[in-house]
């Protein structure tokens, strides 16, 4: 996969953004990369990324918040921990990756198309919505909203999950969910 580099400048860069991730219960040890690469020498995904984890934590740091929360690399974190515990300066690198994730959700700035973002959000609404998941909906909106034409391909198994018992139409509500409601926003105000 051949990558594009571009230069960057000081005025690409977002003053604080660094420190401001830093600031996230999990997220402190970022000032401490030694810039070693074994986060990446580690991930088996790297091969895939546009920026390796290396390069995305020492992006994080110089406040290049744009390119990163831009980036397919934060979305491409398998959350397998392989670089956190490798890590000499044992570093939450992926702890890091889930803060990019819900910063780019919240403004928006994600890569267009990619499923993850789309699945995260509609995971969320339906659990402070109903308290609950229905794996069949889920699925269904994130298709219909990256691409619908890999919905009709899934459409027979689907179909087929739902005919034994296996998915349900219907969307199960737990009671309380006022209650639950107001924990998750007490939750998100506390961010």
């Amino acid at each position: 996969m051949e990558m594009t580099r571009t230069i960057k400048y000081e005025a690409d860069r977002v003053k604080g953004f660094g420190e401001e991730v830093m600031s996230v219960p999990g997220c402190e040890k970022l000032k401490d990369c030694i810039q070693c690469g074994t986060c990446s020498g580690v991930c088996p995904l790297s091969i895939y990324m546009d920026f390796t984890p290396r390069q995305v934590i020492e992006m994080t740091r110089f406040d290049f918040k744009n390119e990163v929360l831009g980036s397919k690399t934060i979305w491409l974190c398998a959350s397998c921990y392989a670089c956190s515990v490798e890590c000499p300066q044992q570093i939450g690198i992926t702890d890091i990756m889930y803060e990019l994730k819900q910063r780019a959700i919240k403004e928006k700035v994600y890569p267009r198309g990619l499923p993850t973002p789309v699945l995260a959000q509609e995971f969320t609404k339906m659990v402070h919505d109903y308290g609950r998941v229905n794996e069949i909906l889920l699925a269904t909106k994130m298709y219909m909203k990256t691409n619908p034409l890999a919905a009709m391909g899934m459409s027979t198994l689907g179909l087929g999950m739902i005919k034994t018992g296996r998915f349900s139409m219907i969307q199960e509500k737990i009671q309380g969910r006022a209650d639950l409601a107001r924990m998750l926003e007490t939750v998100d105000e506390g961010k």
